[in-house]
């Protein structure tokens, strides 16, 4: 059973959103669901990521390191995997934050990228594989 069972995002324009998250989360395996005026995206098994849009006109974009939203995290197999997302969602239209590197400052194997939407939604695509057995 996965910890979360749903996120659920705001975004200023759903369509540019659906334009920008619809790759990436299609490419991560998940299939994508309309639902009363948002869209969701899920995997069996794993937690849904559902869009919805603003209520309000003009309240983003959300500001990276206020209250809120710091960034959501998609593992993947490998350090090319990292490149290649990383590089399907800038074109996508995401905005690069961080180019695909090593993080030794997290582990000796961590290698992440991080992105930026047009809301100032974060995301992050990271590769940080288990010790092998005998360096453990």
């Amino acid at each position: 059973m996965p910890l979360l069972d749903h996120i659920g995002i705001t975004v200023d324009d759903l369509a540019r959103g659906i334009a920008e998250f619809d790759p990436i989360l299609t490419a991560l395996g998940c299939t994508k669901h309309e639902i009363d005026g948002s869209v969701s995206w899920y995997r069996e098994g794993e937690t849904e990521v559902i869009l919805f849009p603003a209520r309000e006109e003009g309240t983003g974009p959300h500001v990276h390191g206020r209250v809120g939203w710091q960034h959501l995290a998609f593992e993947v197999d490998s350090r090319d995997e990292v490149d290649r997302m990383h590089a399907l969602a800038l074109g996508a239209g995401w905005t690069a934050v961080r180019e695909p590197k090593e993080y030794p400052r997290f582990t000796d194997r961590y290698y992440a990228s991080f992105l930026e939407n047009s809301d100032g939604i974060r995301i992050e695509f990271m590769h940080n594989p288990p010790r092998p057995a005998a360096e453990a």
